[in-house]
């Protein structure tokens, strides 16, 4: 591990520290290999002082039992009807899926509780069809589950309840899950499950709440539905106020700690609040815009700026900020007389190259230029100017074109650095610069 990552994951320690977490896991996690690597990232989690709740599934193991005993396995995920028949089944798989995650937590020294906090009620009859057995969370006994977390303990919670008159009924574990998260105001949930979200086959990073109801809503035919129901569960919590949901790959080992300990993570996040943003750079990041940018500078891709360059012109520059880390960094100098606006220091981190923020930064820069009234928008390159011409549509010109000022201190440079340009479309629209 380099001191780098180190550092990474170190900022968010302080941030989640006594901070509530509801890891939901699918039984099919449950049966992976892979399970006894996620206790341990558990233990992790614990010896940073974040409390965990354990949610549990059993879809997979009552499927099983389902085919042993010749019942249909319909609804086995906790949604459809529960007859009386697949009831028992389905409080057995939960009961043998506890003793297992007792057991493994026990293993990798993480004391451990079951905790009977979910309040049910019968989920009655929908689309005309009575639903029996299968329950739906009416409210969380949360006392217990401060109890148990002020001692250290984590808190178990099978896929089952009960209502008020002590009747058992399957509950869908991701439901749990969100009304647990609510009640306890936790800071994150994370569903570990068979496969994360992929479209196209590409693994989908982010998504926000819009993005995520859309994606339910139009194209429910590409998804999973197992992936279904944690998309939509996942879209009500961030509603109902979690910030952070997350869909991991159960069978991916350190999938935990690498999404919940890196900005750009293995697995797909619902988020309610402005994981990304552009912002104006403040005096306390000048330091840092420095260290981001030494590297670049050293290699003579950017020109050097002292603190008091910056600083003197403070509000030409903006970053790029990725989970409140500064990934990168742009600015925007302008020469009104001649309608003109230079893109200059355009950086970003080498470990988040290739995921479209220096494109991002460019076209926030463009319309920034727009948004001012510049006609044209030139930047002066000595090694990134192909990013420019191919990505942006830049053209090369002679360096005359420069405004008197601007051609002054290029030809003081001595860097002989190439000058592209490109002309404005009129009135751009200035996109929200949250992103």
């Amino acid at each position: 591990m380099r001191v780098s990552d180190l550092r990474d994951i170190l900022q968010y320690v302080p941030r989640f520290r006594d901070r509530i977490f509801v890891v939901a896991v699918d039984g099919e996690a449950v049966a992976s290999t892979n399970f006894s690597n996620l206790l341990l990232d558990l233990a992790v989690l614990r010896s940073l002082s974040i409390k965990v709740i354990l949610v549990h599934g059993a879809g997979l193991q009552i499927e099983q039992l389902c085919r042993e005993h010749g019942l249909a396995t319909a609804g086995a995920d906790g949604t459809g009807p529960t007859d009386d028949a697949m009831l028992r089944l389905s409080i057995e798989a939960s009961t043998n899926v506890m003793n297992e995650v007792m057991q493994g937590l026990t293993s990798v020294d993480l004391r451990a509780a079951y905790a009977n906090v979910i309040i049910a009620h019968p989920a009655g009859i929908l689309g005309g069809i009575d639903q029996l057995n299968t329950g739906r969370v009416e409210r969380v006994d949360t006392k217990p589950l401060h109890l148990f977390l002020n001692e250290g303990i984590i808190p178990v919670i099978p896929c089952i309840g009960f209502d008020g008159e002590g009747r058992t009924l399957r509950v869908n574990s991701d439901g749990i899950a969100l009304e647990v998260a609510e009640a306890m105001q936790a800071m994150k949930i994370l569903f570990l499950t068979a496969d994360g979200l992929t479209l196209n086959g590409h693994i989908v990073h982010q998504l926000s709440i819009a993005e995520t109801e859309d994606l339910v809503r139009k194209r429910r035919a590409q998804i999973e539905p197992k992936l279904l129901s944690k998309l939509d569960h996942a879209a009500r919590a961030c509603r109902q106020g979690i910030p952070r949901v997350h869909l991991l790959n159960g069978h991916q080992d350190e999938a935990l700690l690498t999404e919940v300990f890196s900005h750009e993570g293995v697995g797909t996040m619902v988020y309610s609040n402005d994981y990304q943003q552009v912002r104006r750079i403040f005096k306390k990041d000048v330091r840092a815009v420095m260290a981001l940018i030494r590297q670049s500078v050293q290699n003579e891709e950017l020109v050097r700026r002292t603190r008091a360059d910056i600083l003197a012109q403070l509000n030409d520059y903006w970053v790029l900020e990725i989970d409140r880390t500064l990934v990168g960094c742009v600015a925007v100098h302008l020469y009104p007389e001649q309608g003109m606006a230079e893109l200059a220091c355009l950086y970003v981190k080498k470990n988040q190259e290739g995921q479209g923020h220096g494109r991002k930064l460019m076209t926030f820069a463009e319309q920034l230029a727009a948004e001012k009234g510049m006609r044209q928008i030139f930047a002066v390159s000595t090694q990134t100017y192909n990013f420019f011409q191919q990505k942006g549509g830049y053209s090369e010109v002679t360096a005359d074109v420069l405004p008197p000022e601007r051609l002054r201190k290029w030809e003081a440079s001595g860097r002989k650095s190439k000058v592209i340009i490109k002309s404005m479309v009129a009135q751009v629209p200035m996109e929200p610069r949250r992103v």
